[in-house]
């Protein structure tokens, strides 16, 4: 039987719903979801083992108008894994009108020669005549391999996307043993589920100024108990409030959302250690992007 395996980018605009198209396809929380912008940092592989083939895929940040340092090294990351591959899904959003955000990534998929599928997600949220429209404007947009469309809430549309998919790989063998869903490091894993409570619970400007840093992984002094001592970090000290709370109560809301994550993340009982540090404007400081891991 033929084997076939191969890596496949998903590349849209922010909040187009990349993350959540990667944790359906791969059936497993590999990417952080939440409602604010360039929630996705990193380049995170999801890996969908089959049993003719095995496809790893790349979420990437979303392609943005940069404001800063931080902005500029998450477009980069995404046009690094977008010229790395051997497909591209386009990702656009069923709900938000197609806009120069999305005229300018199709710009860029159209000229990098990797074959793209444009998929049309959340197609829960319109009505019919408002997804074939969308379709309609999605098919002008470049030259696809095709137009498909999925719910990550319904569960929809998911064999197709992988069918076709499968079909444009090249022959080869596994790049990962077939019980992998992810190759992202324990402690980025870690930090990114502290960051997507964080996101969850925090508004206006702050969200875009946390970053979080897994300090240590190790184990406790109670029997099957590990210790996970993060820092999560802002730029001013206005924000540090803010994250703490009155009384401590926002920070250790964010420990009790994230602690399941982690337990379940790392196999045991877990104890967390949050402090909350401030790195003066460190979206803009590219010594403090290499200290966060961006």
């Amino acid at each position: 039987m033929t084997h076939r395996s191969g890596f496949v980018a998903l590349v849209g605009r922010p909040n187009a719903g990349k993350s959540s198209l990667l944790n359906r396809l791969v059936d497993a929380k590999v990417a952080i979801v939440s409602d604010k912008p360039s929630t996705t940092r990193h380049a995170v592989r999801g890996i969908l083992t089959l049993p003719d083939a095995q496809i790893v895929f790349v979420d990437t940040p979303g392609l943005h108008k940069p404001a800063n340092a931080l902005g500029r090294r998450l477009n980069d990351v995404a046009r690094e894994a977008l010229s790395d591959v051997d497909e591209a899904v386009f990702v656009l959003d069923a709900a938000v009108r197609v806009g120069e955000g999305d005229r300018f990534i199709a710009r860029a998929l159209a000229s990098a020669g990797t074959p793209v599928l444009c998929v049309v997600t959340k197609a829960d949220l319109v009505l019919p005549p408002r997804l074939l429209a969308q379709i309609e404007v999605a098919r002008g947009l470049g030259p696809w391999v095709d137009v498909l469309t999925t719910s990550s809430l319904r569960a929809t549309g998911f064999r197709d996307l992988v069918t076709a998919l499968v079909a444009g790989l090249p022959e080869g063998p596994a790049y990962y043993p077939p019980e992998a869903v992810s190759d992202q490091p324990l402690a980025q894993a870690a930090a990114e589920r502290i960051r997507e409570k964080a996101l969850g619970l925090l508004s206006e400007e702050v969200p875009h100024s946390v970053a979080v840093v897994v300090d240590e992984i190790a184990d406790g002094d109670t029997p099957g108990v590990r210790l996970v001592s993060a820092s999560v970090y802002v730029e001013r000290e206005s924000q540090k409030g803010i994250l703490i709370g009155k009384g401590g109560r926002t920070l250790k809301e964010i420990g009790t959302l994230a602690r399941p994550d982690l337990e379940e993340l790392l196999g045991s009982k877990v104890f967390l250690d949050l402090r909350v540090r401030v790195s003066p404007n460190w979206p803009r400081r590219e010594d403090r992007l290499e200290r966060f891991g961006y």
